[in-house]
Parts: C-alpha cells; structure tokens; sequence
C-alpha cells in the first residue's frame, strides 16, 4: 500500500485552515446560522425545504407515493436549499433544522406548525400522518423500523466515508478509500442477502424502508451516485440489483427523484415543486428553452 506523509495531531486541534475539499466553504466546526434569510411558504400544508441528494430523495419519493395512493393531504411544496452555497446556514432553515442538514419539513397543517428535521424521522412522521407505508403489525412495523435506522446508522460510511474519499476528497487516500470500500460493500452483502429471501426490505411489502435505502444502496448499483458501480462491483449484488431496478421504475420514485434535483439532465431536474403539473411544465429543459 503506498503511504502519505505522516500527519502529526497536535495536542489541540484549530480551525485554522479550509477542509473538506469541494466543501470546503461550508464545512465549519461551529453550528448555527451565517445570515439572515426567510424561509418562503407556498400554499399546501406540508413544506419541504431540501436538495435532490440521496438524504432529500427519500422524503420526496414517500410525498409522491402517497399522493399516488390518493392522500390528498401530502400535496406539499418543494423548496430548493442550494446547500453548496450554504443556504442551510440561513436564519430561517436553521429554526427548523438546528443541525443546518437537508431535508428539513414544515406542517402547517394543524393549529400550530410542526417541524421535523433528519430524513428518517421525517419519513417516520408522514408515514405515521397518513397511515402509509409503515406496518401496523407490531412485529412488521419493528422490522421495517430496524431496516429503516439501519439505513440511518449505515450510511454516514457510504456517503461521508467512501462517497467522499473516492469522488470529492481533493487526494486520493489508498487507505481511507480501502477502509471505506470495504465496509459500503460489507453493507451492500447484508442487503443482498435480506433481498435474496424477500421482494421487499422489509418483507413482502414495499414500505419507507424501501424508499429510505434505495437511494444510497440502489443509487450507488445504479450509478446515480459516485459513478463507483464497476470500483464495487455491482453485479456481484444481483438481488439488491433486481429489487433497485423494481423501485426505480416506479412512477413515484421517478418523479421524486426529479424534485430538487441540480444535476444530470435538465430533463429530469425540477428545482422546485409546487404542484404536481410541474413535472410537466417547469422542468429545467422547459425552463431554459
């Protein structure tokens, strides 16, 4: 294995140079806002302040699942935080997310606003709300719960670890890519395994397990994140393979993977969502042409 230069800590670490590599403007040791900015409020119940990242799609596939399912009451409105020019640092995202991390929902539906910030509780909340996508059960609800924070627990490797050592760290770290690229797909074998004996993660049913782990572990067999497929060898997970290419065709998770979403093609990037024919009418395609 070839070695970097040996990095001496000392006794008491400073903030005294940029880290972090493309996110270095944003990275910053010390938590609450940098300026001062509202949030704006459309006209449906349910905001939703958030980016189309891995983080922000699960919360956006759940909303176009149940309105696909006829809960009218999930109609929301989707929110761009450009989170690489730190609108996450604004005075008003910050009084409902503390911790300045998309995705970040308001409830305006009752006599007091709600808010709830951290995907999985988010995903916990509005599947609880609607009566959806969450076993009543006790014993299914536990499984897809314990799947759900799995994908919680799990992740920060996959995204924080290996997504950011292989794709965006400014040095190519031998030791810190193997580290990481063995424990994403120690993960990806638990998930291969669970999906080699059921349709679903959580069972025969497709539920907010499903929709919190798809974009990572799906995302990353797919290609749609860290363009690592082939680095992890992705046709070794046939079973997660067959369950992320099901959930991926789903009408709803391809309209929710659109909102929010910055990048790839204009096509299939709707900055922000207000209603459901802007899927057809204000995409970026639409918007630029």
């Amino acid at each position: 294995m070839s070695q970097t230069p040996e990095y001496q800590p000392p006794k008491v670490w400073t903030w005294d140079q940029p880290s972090g590599g493309r996110f270095a403007n944003i990275n910053r040791p010390v938590s609450g806002p940098t300026h001062e900015r509202e949030l704006p409020v459309g006209r449906h119940p349910l905001q939703l302040y958030s980016q189309g990242t891995p983080n922000g799609v699960k919360v956006t596939i759940l909303l176009e699942e149940l309105l696909a399912q006829g809960h009218a009451g999930a109609e929301y409105d989707a929110w761009l935080i450009r989170i690489g020019e730190g609108d996450q640092f604004g005075s008003g995202f910050v009084d409902v997310n503390p911790n300045s991390k998309i995705p970040a929902l308001m409830d305006r539906s009752g006599p007091a606003p709600v808010r709830v910030f951290e995907s999985g509780a988010i995903l916990t909340y509005l599947a609880e709300k609607f009566g959806a996508f969450l076993p009543a059960d006790p014993a299914a609800r536990a499984e897809c719960l314990s799947w759900l924070f799995w994908q919680v627990g799990s992740a920060p490797y996959v995204g924080g670890g290996f997504g950011h050592f292989y794709a965006y760290a400014p040095v190519k770290i031998e030791y810190a890519i193997n580290r990481f690229a063995m424990e994403t797909k120690r993960q990806l074998d638990v998930l291969d395994k669970r999906l080699a004996e059921h349709e679903f993660v959580a069972g025969s049913d497709y539920t907010i397990a499903d929709m919190a782990i798809w974009p990572w572990y799906g995302g990353l067999l797919l290609n749609h994140v860290y363009g690592a497929a082939e680095f992890l060898s992705a046709a070794d997970y046939r079973h997660v393979l067959r369950w992320a290419c099901a959930v991926g065709e789903r009408p709803a998770v391809r309209r929710g993977r659109m909102v929010n979403r910055t990048s790839g093609d204009p096509a299939e990037q709707l900055w922000e969502r207000h209603d459901a024919s802007d899927f057809d009418t204000r995409t970026q395609d639409k918007i630029q042409g």
